[in-house]
C-alpha cells in the first residue's frame, strides 16, 4: 500500500481556504462532491472532521441514542475455494481443519442466542463448490419452522454471486429463491474495497466490484434491505477507499436499501498480506468522511469488534450513530489474532458513559422491547 497522501493541519486556524470551503459545505449539508471529499479526507485536521461529522449524525438522529443489534455470527462453514490472501479463517476443500456446521450445532447456538436477548444471526460461510443451492435452502426453511421470529440476515454478495455462476442462475433468480426460503436481509459482507483493480490483487477469485453492487441492486428490487461495508487498510490506496464511498452512494441513490455502512481496518495476523494494522486516528477520519459523504445512508456503525471499545465508543462522535452488535460469536477477525468480547451490560455501559442513551434494534433500525442487561 502507497503512504497515504495526508497532511492534516494541527490547528483549525492553520487550515487551507480550501479545507475550509469544503468544510462549509458540510457544516451547511450540502453534497460533498468527489473534490470537496477529497479535501477534507487528505486535507482536514482530525478535529474538524470529527466536528462535521458529529454535527451530520445529529441532523440525522437528533436524539441521544446509540443504537445495536442483539445477533450471532454463525459461520455455517470454513471450507473456500477463493483462497482471499487477507483472509485467515478459510480451509481449502480437503483440509482436515474444513467443516460444515451441522443441524444440531447451529440449534444450540440459536437457541443460546434468543436466551441472551438476540433477534438476529447472521450467516456466513466460505465459497463451498459441493453444497447444492437446495442444502441454502433447506437450512432457510428450517430456520424459518423452527424459530419463525428470528431475524435471518445471511450470506453476502460473493457468496450469491458464486451460487449464481456454480448453478447457472441468474443472480436475481438465486436472491428470490433464497427470499421464498426464509432469508430476510443480506449483510454486506465481501466488499473490501469496492475497486476491481484492488480485488483483482487480494481476493482475484472473488467477484468484481461491479458484481458485489448488482447482487445488491437485485436484493434491492426485490424488497431485502441490505448493509455496506469496507475493510481497508491492506493494499489500496485512499483513493480507492473513496471510489467505495461514491459507489455505495450512487447505488443508495437508486435503489435506497442499505440500512447502515460498517467500515473497519484490516487485521493482517495470520494472513498472506504483509502490511502495518491502520492505527485510530485512521479508522476514525475514514468512518468521519464516511458520514460526511454518504448522506442517503441512514447508520453509520462503529465497530469495537476490530477496534476495541475505547476506540469504538470514540467514533460516535466521529459521525457514529450504532454501535453494531452484542456480537455473541465472531469468528472470522478473531482468526486474525483480534478477539474483543462485551457484555450487554458493558456495551450500556460504553454508550452511556458517552452520553447516549442505549437501545436495542432489529436490523431495520425498529427498537425492540429493552432485554435485562445481566441476560448477556
Amino acid at each position: 500500500m502507497s503512504a497515504a497522501p495526508f497532511a492534516p493541519a494541527h490547528s483549525p486556524f492553520a487550515e487551507s481556504p480550501a479545507v475550509r470551503e469544503a468544510a462549509a459545505l458540510a457544516r451547511t449539508g450540502e453534497r460533498l462532491d468527489r473534490a470537496a471529499a477529497e479535501t477534507l479526507y487528505y486535507g482536514a485536521s482530525l478535529h474538524t472532521l470529527a466536528a462535521l461529522a458529529h454535527a451530520m449524525r445529529l441532523r440525522l438522529h437528533p436524539e441521544p441514542v446509540v443504537t445495536y443489534v442483539g445477533d450471532r455470527n454463525i459461520n455455517y462453514s470454513n471450507v473456500c475455494v477463493c483462497a482471499c490472501r487477507f483472509c485467515a479463517f478459510f480451509r481449502a476443500p480437503g483440509d482436515p481443519e474444513g467443516y460444515v456446521i451441522s443441524r444440531e450445532d447451529m440449534a444450540q447456538k440459536i437457541d443460546e442466542t434468543l436466551r441472551l436477548g438476540g433477534t438476529q444471526i447472521l450467516l456466513q460461510g466460505g465459497h463451498h463448490p459441493d453444497l447444492p443451492l437446495e442444502w441454502y435452502e433447506d437450512l432457510l426453511r428450517w430456520l424459518r419452522e423452527r424459530w419463525p421470529g428470528l431475524h435471518i440476515h445471511a450470506f453476502s454478495p460473493p457468496e450469491i454471486f458464486f451460487w449464481s455462476r456454480r448453478f447457472g442462475l441468474p443472480v436475481p433468480e438465486v436472491l428470490r429463491r433464497l427470499k421464498d426460503a426464509g432469508l430476510h436481509s443480506v449483510p454486506g459482507g465481501g466488499a473490501e474495497i469496492l475497486s476491481t483493480e484492488v480485488r483483482a490483487r487480494v481476493s482475484p477469485n472473488k467477484c468484481t466490484a461491479e458484481e458485489w453492487l448488482m447482487v445488491m441492486e437485485e436484493a434491492h428490487k426485490l424488497g431485502m434491505k441490505t448493509t455496506a461495508t469496507m475493510m481497508f487498510g491492506h493494499e489500496e490506496e485512499p483513493r480507492h477507499r473513496l471510489d467505495h464511498l461514491f459507489a455505495v452512494r450512487e447505488l443508495q441513490d437508486r435503489s435506497h436499501g442499505f440500512t447502515a455502512f460498517i467500515p473497519w481496518t484490516f487485521q493482517p495476523a495470520h494472513t498472506r498480506i504483509d502490511c502495518p494494522t491502520l492505527p485510530a486516528p485512521a479508522y476514525l477520519r475514514l468512518l468521519a468522511v464516511s458520514r460526511l459523504v454518504l448522506d442517503n445512508v441512514p447508520n453509520i456503525q462503529s465497530s469495537w469488534v476490530t477496534m476495541g471499545p475505547q476506540v469504538a465508543q470514540l467514533a460516535l462522535f466521529y459521525g457514529a450513530n450504532d454501535f453494531g452488535s452484542l456480537m455473541i460469536e465472531e469468528n472470522v477477525v478473531a482468526a486474525a489474532g483480534v478477539s474483543y468480547h462485551l457484555t450487554r451490560r458493558e456495551i450500556h455501559k460504553i454508550i452511556r458513559a458517552a452520553g447516549f442513551t442505549p437501545v436495542q434494534r432489529l436490523m431495520d433500525y425498529t427498537p425492540v422491547q429493552p432485554q435485562p442487561e445481566e441476560n448477556a
